[in-house]
């Protein structure tokens, strides 16, 4: 027998596979014994009652196992001597493209700017430490991409556009804990990441593919609008029967060269704010209405949203447990984004709070044409370094001084190791922006009692949550609009918000490319 059923448990019963057989049993109307494996297929929170309870989609099988599933990596050739794709940045999108490409019989050659995931530490340790940005390897450029660390949060909601299941089980088998598949809100953490993000890439070398660090795509290799290659450093010219366009949403260089070279691109609207940091064990005791946490609960998280006029405004990112990071990729910017550990066991809850930017919130920037949203992006990231000490030192207030427009006399504590200091936000901060962000954080305290505290750090500036700029591409092919063999992917062609999404997205135009080459 075979049975598909629903349960509900004590976070203690949840981590306990016999008290997990003990429910199935009594759901089936079988004995323990009976019962010879359980499944679980799904599993979540519910806290809205006054003691949390995990919910639990389990098979359970009485007189039969399991049959166990083949490995996606056992499908996968040698393409040494394949044709050749090149793909433009390692983060998910170029990535599981080029684990895509290889299941179709097509060699990828992957160039990346940055550094390999390893030695980008060094990197990430002299933005934290010293306040020093390397322009080509940092949070956001690299190996990995900005996910690597940032959380790995792997929840999405994008349902329709890939295969979720497969992008997750990948991740599996390069290293991820089993429980990404069933998991709600997925997650691997930033202290696992970096070695699964390896086992990728040795993935991609024994079967015949390539990848090439340190190594920025300077130009394009173009004929009759058609891409027939890329140039290296200035120097290396590569060439291949398409390109994939992977550089993710802060490859500024990388538009500004699409632009000069007459590929059509767009202004896109963005959103852009602070990052909210509580202290972690207030947000258990809001969410799970503990003083003190069930040791086997993990630690909570919030996602919250509303509507100020007509402007969005919700959090973005949110980071249990999680730190506070620095994420500027120039030299003069202060840029936010957070971070968790597999644990996710920081003293601190960050989450970015964002407003939405239209294009016709930002007119007094229109005169950079399709680079208004970038351009705009910059002047704040700018105005917030300008306020500091030259250092990655961002400017913060506490809560309810931001929304009183009141400099804070102090500060909490925070999780960013460069440091916080307190400076008039409600000025600093574009006037549409701010307005809404301070009506935003009142209604959110509404809607989550203890939300809205003196205990909070508001931080600036959270605006990277997705790319400024939008590279056009056919609905049905995945190509560009104009340039035969281009195939833009990822965040930093706009079609992507999250390490899953921009996976599934990279798998998609690694289909799409099969196509074309194949005509």
């Amino acid at each position: 027998m075979r049975r598909i059923i629903e349960i509900k448990l004590l976070p203690k019963e949840a981590a306990d596979e016999q008290a997990i057989k003990r429910r199935a049993a009594e759901v089936c109307n079988l004995s323990l014994k009976a019962i010879d494996e359980v499944r679980v297929l799904r599993k979540s929170i519910d806290a809205r009652g006054s003691t949390p309870l995990f919910l639990m989609k389990i098979e359970v099988f009485s007189g039969e196992k399991s049959e166990g599933e083949p490995a996606l990596l056992s499908n996968l050739k040698d393409v040494g001597e394949g044709r050749e794709v090149i793909v433009v940045g390692a983060g998910p999108a170029g990535y599981f493209a080029a684990l895509e490409l290889i299941e179709l019989g097509l060699k990828p050659v992957v160039f990346d700017r940055g550094k390999d995931v390893r030695s980008r530490r060094r990197d990430l340790r002299n933005v934290q430490q010293f306040g020093l940005v390397n322009p080509h390897s940092n949070y956001c450029f690299g190996e990995g991409g900005a996910g690597t660390y940032s959380d790995g949060k792997l929840y999405t909601r994008s349902h329709k556009r890939g295969d979720i299941y497969k992008a997750l089980k990948l991740f599996v088998e390069h290293g991820a804990m089993p429980e990404i598949l069933t998991d709600a809100h997925p997650h691997i953490g930033s202290n696992k990441l970096p070695q699964i993000v390896t086992n990728i890439r040795e993935t991609i070398l024994q079967h015949g593919g390539e990848v090439h660090f340190g190594s920025a795509v300077t130009d394009f290799i173009l004929e009759n609008k058609k891409i027939k290659g890329v140039v290296i450093n200035q120097a290396t010219e590569r060439l291949a029967d398409a390109v994939i366009l992977a550089t993710g949403h802060s490859a500024r260089d990388v538009y500004a060269l699409l632009r000069s070279r007459n590929i059509y691109i767009e202004a896109k609207p963005f959103a852009l704010g602070v990052r909210v940091e509580h202290p972690q064990p207030l947000i258990d005791k809001i969410q799970y209405g503990q003083e003190f946490r069930d040791e086997n609960l993990p630690a909570s998280s919030y996602r919250l949203a509303c509507q100020v006029g007509d402007r969005g405004v919700f959090s973005f990112c949110m980071c249990p447990g999680g730190l506070v990071v620095p994420a500027a990729t120039a030299p003069g910017e202060i840029v936010l984004n957070g971070m968790s550990m597999s644990r996710r066991d920081s003293a601190y809850a960050n989450s970015g709070t964002v407003v939405q930017v239209e294009l016709d919130d930002i007119g007094a920037f229109e005169k950079h044409g399709v680079f208004v949203s970038l351009e705009f992006q910059k002047s704040v990231e700018q105005k917030m370094f300008a306020a500091g000490n030259g250092s990655q030192q961002a400017p913060a207030q506490r809560m309810t001084d931001f929304v009183a427009k009141k400099t804070s006399r102090d500060l909490p504590g925070t999780s960013y190791i460069p440091g916080v200091f307190a400076a008039p936000l409600h000025q600093l901060l574009p006037g549409f922006i701010y307005e809404k962000l301070r009506r935003g954080m009142t209604e959110f305290g509404r809607k989550m009692r203890g939300y809205f505290t003196e205990e909070a750090n508001v931080i600036a500036t959270e605006s990277r949550t997705s790319s400024p700029v939008k590279i056009p591409r056919n609905k049905e092919t995945y190509m560009h609009v104009e340039i035969d063999g281009l195939f833009p992917a990822g965040e930093g062609a706009g079609y992507a918000g999250g390490i899953i999404s921009a996976a599934m997205d990279g798998q998609n135009v690694a289909k799409a490319v099969k196509k074309f080459i194949q005509k």
